[in-house]
């Protein structure tokens, strides 16, 4: 057998052989491309909301339509940021399936026109910003400090994780269905997104009440810089390379300010100087940052790998990854698995196999390709369970009672089944 070189690449072995001691990845291909379309039928034949929005609103564990009773989990609740990963997903889905199965491309993009007018309706009708959960008469809505539902204060030179999908999935729209007008309104929009991340604007807790305070600490948090940086990706796709500058820039502050990579378990805290880490969310970062640049300098992608396997490391608890651990120790600070850092897992494993060839990133990559679907994908519903412990399922909402609409698992395979295409010539 080949010896493995201290890089941890095999000699003599392309990313296929690696990989076929481990699985087999044409089959992981057809399975990838199987899920995909699961969900998006399964989505599509929900019908769509109101103006044309998203149907996603079901207990992940029964299989039941959330109704009024159920509050904030029911139909009289629109997440923004839901229906822009929702918009991104369909439109790029139906670029995919194009070839693959063209009815299905024809129906992902009925739906997608008609979410891409309702959204970017909305968005404008609100200072051309998205909100995290708007009520019935679609008015953004947000919690007090006491828990209360009240009027979200409006976001003025603020951005938020909304805005940062409501833009992306207008841009992806927008590009699909040759809309040049709001391409360049949403560039110019996602400009100063990349701005307010950059200066501070950036709002980290959005479901609660804005604060339109000045804070520069919120550049220490994390989360903005990975979740914006996926931007560059889309735009690559897009074929707006040349929009993308700030992709770089924002894997340099990550690997500089908020990596620990001098030293510890190299994980990533969700805060600078914090004690937690979510190991899903720096994974997912490696994702975004390869797509990101299709050609990286020898140093960050080591360091790309190196954070990849350290987060897993960290964060694996069979048959999932916990989504907090102590960034020092890695001891679970929850029990909790949701099923998003699973799928994240296999495009950034799949992603850097076929950038470096390591036969521990292919084990990633093998492992959490068997735990998603062997404890998490329901087949017979194409959708996952949102969240598990080590037990079972449990009824625990990660971010939002609507389920994933083709984006964290979606997107996710369709990076790891283009990476595969890659390497074969396809």
């Amino acid at each position: 057998m080949p010896a493995e070189r201290p890089d941890g690449m095999i000699a003599g072995m392309s990313m296929i052989e690696t990989t076929r001691e481990l699985f087999d990845i044409g089959a992981a291909r057809a399975r990838y491309v199987a899920c995909n379309a699961a969900t998006l039928r399964w989505m599509l034949d929900r019908g769509l909301l109101g103006a044309g929005f998203l149907n996603t609103k079901v207990n992940s564990l029964t299989g039941a339509d959330y109704g009024a009773e159920d509050g904030l989990r029911g139909p009289s609740f629109t997440y923004g940021w839901i229906q822009g990963r929702g918009l991104e997903a369909l439109t790029t889905h139906a670029a995919f399936f194009a070839q693959e199965e063209p009815a299905l491309a024809a129906r992902l993009d009925a739906a997608g026109r008609r979410l891409y007018g309702a959204l970017a309706g909305l968005f404008e009708r609100h200072g051309a910003h998205g909100y995290f959960c708007y009520d019935a008469e679609l008015r953004p809505i947000a919690r007090d400090g006491d828990g209360r539902i009240v009027p979200q204060r409006a976001a003025g030179d603020l951005f938020t994780y909304s805005d940062a999908f409501v833009i992306k999935g207008l841009l992806a729209a927008a590009a699909r269905y040759g809309d040049r007008d709001g391409q360049a309104r949403w560039l110019a929009r996602l400009r100063d997104l990349v701005e307010a991340v950059e200066d501070g604007r950036f709002h980290h807790q959005e479901a609660g009440l804005l604060d339109p305070r000045p804070d520069p600490s919120r550049r220490d948090e994390f989360g903005p810089w990975m979740i914006v940086l996926a931007a560059a990706g889309l735009l690559r796709r897009l074929g707006l390379a040349d929009e993308t500058g700030f992709g770089r820039r924002f894997v340099d502050t990550v690997l500089t300010r908020h990596w620990r990579g001098g030293g510890g378990l190299g994980l990533i805290p969700d805060r600078i100087g914090a004690e937690a880490a979510n190991p899903g969310h720096a994974i997912e970062f490696v994702g975004f940052a390869q797509e990101a640049s299709p050609e990286t300098d020898a140093a960050t992608a080591a360091a790309l790998e190196r954070i990849l396997l350290a987060c897993f490391a960290a964060g694996h608890r069979p048959p999932g990854i916990v989504v907090s651990v102590d960034a020092a120790s890695g001891e679970a600070l929850t029990q909790n698995r949701p099923w998003w850092s699973l799928p994240e897992t296999i495009r950034a494993a799949a992603l850097t196999h076929a950038r470096r060839g390591s036969r521990a990133v292919a084990t990633v990559w093998a492992t959490a390709d068997a735990d998603f679907f062997a404890h998490y994908w329901r087949a017979d519903r194409g959708f996952a369970y949102q969240t598990r412990d080590a037990a079972g399922p449990v009824d625990f909402v990660p971010a939002t009672p609507d389920l994933d609409p083709g984006y964290h698992t979606g997107l996710s395979l369709l990076g790891a089944i283009e990476a595969i295409d890659a390497v074969a010539g396809r």
